[in-house]
């Protein structure tokens, strides 16, 4: 294969995460994402490694006996948020169990052998499906932006393969419809705005270096004349933006750097019904002319008939570079700055920025499958709940424990936790600020239970050796990317584990995402293979 050209194949399969194996009429392999199975393909190759390509999807020439006549979502193939649509739900779950399976066969140790499938398929159990195909989420992170250069605002999320580019998703089918609501109402306010920013003479601090610029708007190409925020060089007609022939309030530029919408944050709690829509702008609009803009924002939302009720509307800003949504400042618009949610009979406060699953009802499937397999050891014991977030699975790992102390290194996921453990009358629940290496060697109590709930790519390698150290009899691993999992797994065999139980539980319907628990004893002695 050679960079650059382009070339015809069949999708022989999808390995998790999203890559399709694609074979060529001449025998090439090539790696290309965002395709199903059974596809007969073009692609462009972006890449060759060791004689293999990586290239990017160009057509769908013929398309599998495994999708459906029509993707149940008109964004489909075009937002670049949901890859397994066309599929049924059926194959959607078939597929991600198979590609779980193929990962940690060549992975897990039974009776000393490795790549064992009968008695993989004897500890595995399976996977568990979410409640709800569609309508999942309980949060949404829109963007700001534009189609296609130059052209009208949109909010939702980028077109597939673009980082600049973003599609108005009023139609998405995985959040419900006071999503679709809101969205709406929200474009259709900033579309319709006056810009402040239009031909003005403004002062405003430079994002990029503090620098406070005194000159007439900078976004309105005929009258620039001052350095670019950007570059610092002269504005021109090729950098700069115009604004005074567009009505609403612009956008912020990831690369210029300019602007003042950036994200529309949206959480509902699924049993609650409770909704908290946070704006993320810049500062490059303030004062009263922001007031007066954040004044309409605020009530074109609360005229919205919904079947949830607003708890809170927020503004947040946000002068960093990074594309992400940064809390540099948050004040409430109405209501307040949090909701509530409700999991297994416990609820939980919810802010903007708290770590919470997306599918809460998926949840309750994954958090029942971790309390599930540490009830069957045995009730009475003492767990530690590693990288504990909000401190959500400790509590509901408390019912079936003696006590449960949660570690986790942000303070105010901390603070956030020992709250709702109070509000929920927990006097069982512990929760430690700190690093999991150093805490790991200052707690004195060992625990019978260790479960880990990493971040996406895993558990640091010399935190996993002090875990592994510690050599308590039993361990629940809930990974949220299996290939992570199945190199932690590689470590924690090694130092005398093996799997007992393995199930997968689909959080992300529509998506290539899974999560899997996996449930570990200690071995008496360890019989390898090298």
């Amino acid at each position: 294969m050679k960079k650059g050209q382009i070339y015809a194949g069949t999708v022989e399969k999808v390995a998790f995460p999203n890559k399709g194996i694609v074979r060529t009429e001449d025998g090439k392999i090539a790696v290309v994402k965002n395709v199903t199975p059974g596809q007969k393909i073009s692609f462009s190759v972006n890449k060759v490694r060791k004689g293999k390509g990586e290239g990017r999807l160009l057509e769908v020439l013929e398309k599998s006996p495994l999708e459906l006549e029509s993707a149940p979502c008109e964004h489909f193939g075009i937002c670049g948020g949901c890859t397994f649509l066309n599929l049924d739900y059926e194959t959607q779950l078939k597929l991600k169990e198979q590609q779980v399976k193929e990962l940690l066969k060549p992975v897990c140790i039974f009776d000393g052998k490795r790549d064992s499938s009968m008695s993989l398929e004897e500890k595995f159990e399976g996977i568990r499906r979410s409640p709800h195909q569609f309508g999942y989420r309980n949060k949404m992170e829109f963007s700001f932006g534009d189609s296609c250069k130059d052209g009208p605002l949109s909010l939702g999320m980028h077109k597939r393969g673009s980082f600049h580019d973003i599609v108005t998703v009023d139609g998405c089918k995985i959040v419900d419809q006071d999503y679709s609501e809101i969205l709406s109402a929200v474009l259709f306010y900033f579309q319709s705005c006056d810009n402040p920013m239009d031909g003005k003479a403004m002062i405003f601090e430079n994002p990029v270096d503090g620098k406070i610029l005194n000159c007439d708007n900078p976004m309105d190409r005929k009258v620039a004349n001052c350095e670019n925020p950007v570059d610092r060089k002269e504005v021109n007609d090729e950098n700069s933006i115009d604004t005074k022939e567009r009505k609403g309030i612009p956008y912020y530029h990831k690369m210029r750097h300019i602007g003042y919408l950036r994200h529309l944050l949206v959480r509902k709690g699924a049993k609650t019904g409770e909704i908290l829509v946070d704006l993320v702008t810049t500062t490059q609009i303030n004062g009263e002319a922001e007031d007066k803009i954040l004044e309409g924002f605020r009530d074109a939302l609360l005229e919205l008939k919904l079947e949830g009720k607003i708890a809170g509307i927020l503004n947040t800003h946000n002068d960093s570079l990074a594309d992400a949504v940064i809390n540099q400042g948050t004040r409430i618009l109405y209501g307040q700055d949090y909701f509530y949610e409700e999991l297994l009979g416990l609820r939980f406060q919810i802010s903007p920025f708290s770590f919470f699953q997306t599918n809460s009802l998926g949840a309750e499937v994954l958090y029942e499958t971790a309390r599930e397999y540490i009830a069957d050891a045995g009730n009475g014991k003492v767990v530690y709940d590693l990288y504990s977030g909000t401190g959500t699975i400790a509590q509901i790992l408390a019912s079936v424990a003696k006590k449960v102390i949660g570690v986790e290194i942000v303070e105010e996921a901390v603070e956030a936790a020992k709250k709702n453990a109070a509000c929920n009358h927990l006097e069982n629940c512990e929760f430690i600020a700190g690093d999991v290496l150093k805490v790991l060697d200052q707690i004195k109590e060992k625990p019978d239970f260790i479960v880990l709930d990493p971040p996406r790519e895993g558990i640091h390698p010399k935190a996993l050796e002090r875990i592994i150290r510690y050599g308590v009899e039993k361990m629940v691993y809930i990974s949220c990317k299996p290939t992570s999992l199945a190199r932690d797994l590689e470590a924690l065999q090694a130092g005398g584990y093996q799997v007992e139980r393995i199930c997968c539980v689909d959080m992300f319907p529509a998506t290539a995402n899974i999560e899997v628990v996996c449930l570990l004893s200690k071995l008496k002695s360890i019989n390898y293979p090298s």
